[in-house]
């Protein structure tokens, strides 16, 4: 990473190319379930990632055969359920205070400002699917299974599937999965825009994923963490409360050095090169 910053973690691991950090799910043994580890350096990754000047896009990709089979029950089986404590309130709190300390690991991946692309392949079941909600681009290999697996062992989806996903797939469609827990296949999943396109293999997707993070990179940082601001502003706006919210930033932002390097390039026939100033 940029200025000899390293990330020590067990569960994950980040390597950068060029513009484009890759994070890897590194707990290939166990299917990248999401045990302890992962919940508290998720935000720590994201925030390395995020900090950056010299990172343009994020791919988060998986080692092993499976993206992640979600949340390591045996792991956090007994945090989530709050412990042994003096009363049931007690326990409930103990539990949201968990569940929403989860969340915001999750969260931490929606609002990091660079565009964030999940190359899936293998599984990616429960948990799998909360984390690729939160990110920009899905796209996924022909073997991707996907599940909001959470009925099937009586839990109520509350990491951001259930928030995030009516937008990406639609009201009906996530109905369906949720109430069934059932498996999907890449294919329906393109079908259905919860990916937006499907590689032949788990290599093929990592490289298309890479490779669209790059096409990203060759634009102006400012203009492409700008255009993420503004598509996240949109949410609970009007269309009118969302145009004075694009103008208000390009009121600022018009007068970026990114934006006249792009008109001295189009003027000299060359390809621009931004800096993000």
């Amino acid at each position: 990473m940029g200025q000899g910053a390293t990330f020590d973690s067990p569960v994950l691991r980040i390597e950068r190319a060029e513009a484009v950090a890759t994070l890897w799910l590194d707990r290939p043994e166990a299917g990248n379930a999401m045990g302890q580890e992962f919940w508290r350096d998720l935000p720590r990754a994201v925030a390395m990632v995020s900090g950056d000047d010299e990172v343009r896009a994020v791919v988060v990709a998986a080692q092993g055969p499976h993206f992640s089979v979600g949340l390591d029950l045996k792991a956090m089986g007994p945090m989530l359920g709050g412990g042994p404590s003096p009363s049931a309130a007690v326990r409930a709190r103990g539990t949201r205070r968990e569940v929403l300390r989860l969340q915001s690991a999750i969260s931490a991946v929606a609002e990091c400002p660079k565009p964030v692309i999940a190359a899936v392949h293998g599984y990616c079941i429960g948990g799998g699917v909360d984390l690729i909600a939160a990110c920009d681009i899905r796209l996924a290999s022909a073997d991707a299974v996907f599940s909001v697996r959470e009925a099937k062992v009586a839990i109520v989806a509350d990491l951001g599937s259930l928030q995030r996903l009516p937008s990406i797939i639609g009201a009906g469609h996530l109905a369906e999965l949720a109430y069934t827990g059932k498996d999907i296949g890449a294919a329906r999943a393109k079908e259905i825009g919860l990916v937006n396109d499907v590689a032949a293999d788990a290599e093929a997707v990592l490289e298309a994923a890479t490779g669209l993070a790059l096409e990203i990179s060759a634009n102006s940082p400012l203009a492409v963490q700008g255009t993420k601001s503004v598509l996240a502003a949109n949410d609970g706006r009007t269309v009118g409360e969302g145009l004075e919210y694009v103008a208000t930033w390009n009121a600022g932002m018009l007068a970026s050095d990114d934006l006249a390097e792009a008109m001295a390039a189009f003027r000299e026939r060359r390809a621009p090169k931004f800096t993000g100033r």
